[in-house]
């Protein structure tokens, strides 16, 4: 009985055995449904421009698609970007593809990084890294910007671009343009001409504002062939509001100082044949001393100074209001005598307390000087920073995104 019960066990539990070892040998792989080897990446994760492109434009299409699974992560940065930056973008509902948000641009002779992680069917995770390089311009333009980074400034301050080529898309250089405050106003931008642009609020900054201005210009086409360079952020700070008022009838400079008169000076402005400006204009640059030559500014030469002390220059054509020490002290209050630019007594060498010294160091870059009654034209304002002289609405008009 027990003989028989074992031979009877032994078949059954061998059948057993071979009937799972021909099944398992039966059934390939894909029958039961597992994954086979992943496939490469190229193949799964498809990105354009493809890998090791060069001269690519600035305005060339970024995408990275799948056809299947989905996309888990894009990443687009610039090579040398110390803060890695990504180049803002937007994944489609269904994740098969990204692309670049509306306002992202490349930036031109720059290598970029493509990083994109796909999740395949089977939930398998497959990694991308590519790059390509952007064109290098063969003309390039640069902007140079005043105030300069981290300057404190008087609530007149313009902020003014000056370009070393003509610029054609004027909207495109302006839109690459930002400038925001806090408190935040609203500011915009004028066109004087194809080389120029500058940017004001309605009226004076308000004292103790941050003024930020966001310079996007790398990539952008200001003309055929031409793309800029420049990528920055500047900043500067407004102290107070001062606004002097210069009367050439009274021969007086009341200077206000947040609404408030700080003080009242003898000035001499332009004599009758060669009066000063009327309007508004800024503080462009101080000057300890500088010499002021008349040939230089179409007076021949009636005058050649080489130490004129306590120097602010009011316009690009060469109006000045510094220290006088040549005229007689008498002349201060009484006479207009000057080739247009406005005197306050001073001392030569400029080291001894004096009107014009006292004016100087109560002075800033982008402080307003305004002069009333004088038989001269309003100030062009494109001579210097005399944009203040425009309505509002005349100063929008100049803009190339109105």
């Amino acid at each position: 009985m027990r003989l028989d019960a074992r031979r009877a066990w032994r078949p059954r539990a061998w059948y057993a055995v071979a009937v799972t070892v021909v099944a398992l040998a039966g059934c390939g792989v894909g029958e039961i449904g597992l994954p086979g080897p992943p496939p490469p990446p190229e193949q799964v994760i498809q990105v354009a421009p493809v890998h090791g492109s060069k001269d690519v434009r600035s305005s060339a299409p970024v995408v990275v698609s799948v056809a299947d699974g989905r996309l888990e992560r894009v990443r687009v940065v610039r090579a040398g970007d110390v803060r890695r930056r990504p180049l803002s973008g937007r994944m489609s509902e269904d994740g098969l593809r990204w692309s670049p948000a509306d306002d992202a641009v490349l930036e031109v002779a720059s290598k970029y990084r493509v990083d994109a992680v796909a999740v395949d069917r089977h939930g398998r995770r497959i990694a991308r890294h590519t790059s390509f390089t952007t064109v290098v311009p063969e003309h390039r333009f640069i902007g140079f910007f005043r105030p300069e980074h981290g300057a404190v400034v008087g609530a007149g301050m313009i902020v003014s671009f000056d370009f070393d080529r003509p610029i054609a898309d004027r909207a495109a250089v302006e839109r690459a343009i930002r400038v925001t405050s806090h408190p935040p106003v609203k500011v915009v931008g004028h066109w004087f001409g194809d080389r120029r642009v500058d940017f004001r609020p309605q009226t004076y900054w308000k004292p103790g504002s941050e003024v930020l201005v966001r310079i996007r210009l790398r990539g952008v086409k200001a003309a055929p062939g031409a793309y800029g360079i420049q990528h920055r952020t500047a900043r500067f700070t407004v102290a107070r509001r001062q606004v002097s008022i210069v009367d050439a009838a009274r021969y007086t400079m009341t200077v206000y100082r947040n609404h408030r008169v700080l003080a009242t000076l003898p000035v001499t402005a332009g004599a009758p044949h060669t009066p000063t400006y009327n309007g508004k204009m800024v503080v462009m640059a101080r000057h300890e001393v500088t010499r002021m030559d008349g040939s230089t500014v179409g007076f021949g030469g009636e005058y050649d100074i080489p130490d004129v002390p306590h120097a602010l220059r009011l316009t690009t054509s060469g109006t000045f209001l510094h220290g006088n020490y040549w005229a007689p002290r008498a002349t201060f209050g009484s006479v207009n005598t000057s080739h247009g630019c406005i005197g306050l007594h001073d001392v030569q060498g400029g080291g001894a307390p004096s009107p014009a010294r006292w004016f100087f160091d109560n002075s800033l870059v982008g402080d307003v000087v305004q002069v009333v009654n004088s038989a001269d034209r309003t100030v062009d304002p494109h001579n210097g920073l005399g944009g203040w002289n425009l309505t509002w609405a005349q100063w929008r008009a100049g803009s190339a995104l109105r």
